[in-house]
């Protein structure tokens, strides 16, 4: 059986691909590919955040009583990964790639350390105390993803 932590896990090696290929476009100075890879990043990775803030975090909530603890950490991470992906968005626009570069080093760190602590505490919270809502849970997070 999927678990909210193989099935969120899987979705940001996903998002992860977008940003790789983002980078190697622009490795290759194909500023126009470059674009579109972070564009598919940027819409993957706000979908995935929106998901975990309007499905997964509030049902946590809701089942522990712990709305001030690693789901409002995960909810501040967010918000500065969304002014970062605005900045680098901007850059990579205007074609400034040292600016884009430096700012998607930047996020790149951010992303790694925000999903390890998803990855190896608050999804296997999730899947402990969730588990009786865990297929209903599963299928509008696949839902909600699927329509990004």
């Amino acid at each position: 059986m999927t678990t909210i932590r193989s099935f969120m896990t899987d979705d940001h090696r996903r998002c992860d691909d977008f940003f790789a290929e983002a980078e190697q476009a622009i490795g290759k100075n194909n500023i126009a590919a470059a674009r579109a890879a972070f564009g598919h990043f940027q819409s993957s990775v706000l979908a995935h955040f929106e998901c975990e803030e309007k499905t997964l975090f509030p049902t946590f909530e809701a089942k522990t009583g712990m709305s001030m603890g690693p789901t409002q950490v995960m909810r501040m991470e967010h918000q500065q990964m969304r002014a970062l992906l605005d900045d680098a968005r901007n850059a990579i626009e205007s074609g400034d790639t040292d600016e884009y570069l430096g700012l998607a080093e930047t996020l790149l760190i951010m992303m790694q350390q925000h999903n390890m602590k998803e990855e190896n505490i608050l999804y296997p919270m999730c899947d402990q105390h969730l588990s009786a809502e865990l297929p209903a849970v599963l299928e509008r997070l696949e839902m909600e993803l699927r329509d990004e």
